[in-house]
């Protein structure tokens, strides 16, 4: 585990976001309605295509809708998996570029949460489980998160909460 901040850096922290919180969070009855529409797709890269659609389809369940050569890098595939809502989760592969596994950092994607029905989260933990996919979340407590890692890395968490919900309140105001 990483290094954690001692309690003086922690309440230095805590100050800092409560000042960004008063700066800059517009109370909802003065907020403006945002110029986006939502996510329309991520576009992460993976090594194997075929582990990756085997992991989001066929174990997740989010079905393949599009599977092209990047317009981009001729040789790579670009492909789109459903999230639901309209939302779609792309990929890339580059093949002869030799990437190599990334690492969390500035500017990286710690994680991608994606919503899911609260039947549908108890069915993907026995999944989950069946698959031998380690996970945390509800062993700190977080009962309707499960964290884990796709076949590269790349950091998944699915929620039972609703779109906009988060941390015991919804954040449209509702």
């Amino acid at each position: 585990m990483a290094p954690q901040p001692d309690e003086t850096e922690q309440a230095r922290l805590a100050e800092r976001r409560a000042e960004l919180r008063r700066r800059y969070l517009i109370p909802l009855e003065r907020r403006p309605a945002s110029n986006g529409r939502g996510i329309h797709h991520a576009a992460l890269i993976c090594s194997d295509p075929e582990a990756t659609i085997r992991f989001y389809q066929d174990l997740l369940g989010f079905p393949l809708i599009e599977l092209v050569e990047n317009r981009d890098y001729p040789g790579s595939s670009h492909f789109f998996f459903d999230l639901g809502n309209s939302t779609l989760l792309g990929f890339f592969d580059f093949p002869g570029l030799g990437l190599k596994p990334g690492k969390e950092a500035i500017g990286g994607v710690q994680h991608i949460a994606i919503s899911v029905e609260p039947g549908r989260h108890a069915e993907l933990r026995a999944r989950l489980d069946a698959a031998g996919i380690a996970y945390g979340g509800p062993d700190q407590g977080i009962e309707e998160s499960l964290y884990f890692r796709d076949p590269d890395g790349i950091g998944i968490e699915l929620l039972s909460d609703e779109l906009m919900y988060f941390g015991g309140q919804w954040l449209d105001g509702r």
